[in-house]
């Protein structure tokens, strides 16, 4: 897996969700599959056939987080001058006169303002090293856009 750049508040909550999936979650589902399997003939259980779905849907984040952590580079504060992992970046499209903010990162960031631009978007991809001021080329699934940096800061 390539790096994944991460704020600290997104590694902290990927590791508590690490832990949490590993000791209770699996307990739970555990005693789920108990009790289904008192039920009788597992092959038409529908309360086993869901509980093995949850185990498997838990099991697979829980390597997905896994992966994550051992691929992280955490990003502090990043340079303030430039769209990085770690910044906030407010754009403006060719045709649209109004702005947007994005937190830039990874797709597991979280942030209550902000929505998250991944830097492995073809957006994230166009804007990463611009600076306020720069004009870049985004190539969306119709046609090519004119991107704007208006203003590029530190992640709050």
């Amino acid at each position: 897996m390539a790096e994944v750049h991460l704020t600290q508040d997104a590694y902290d909550r990927l590791q508590r969700e690490l832990e949490e999936r590993t000791t209770s979650r699996r307990t739970e589902i555990s005693r789920w599959l108990e009790r289904a399997r008192e039920h009788g003939d597992i092959r038409e259980n529908a309360d086993y056939d869901a509980a093995k779905n949850e185990q498997g849907h838990n099991e697979a984040r829980v390597r997905h987080i896994e992966a994550l952590l051992r691929s992280a580079v955490v990003v502090e504060h990043a340079a303030s001058d430039v769209v990085a992992p770690g910044t906030i970046v407010e754009i403006r499209m060719d045709d649209d006169d109004s702005t947007t903010e994005y937190l830039v990162g990874s797709i597991e960031e979280r942030h209550e303002r902000f929505d998250v631009l991944s830097v492995s978007s073809p957006l994230g991809q166009a804007l990463d090293g611009a600076s306020a001021g720069d004009v870049v080329e985004y190539s969306g699934p119709r046609r090519t856009f004119q991107v704007e940096v208006i203003r590029v800061r530190p992640a709050e």
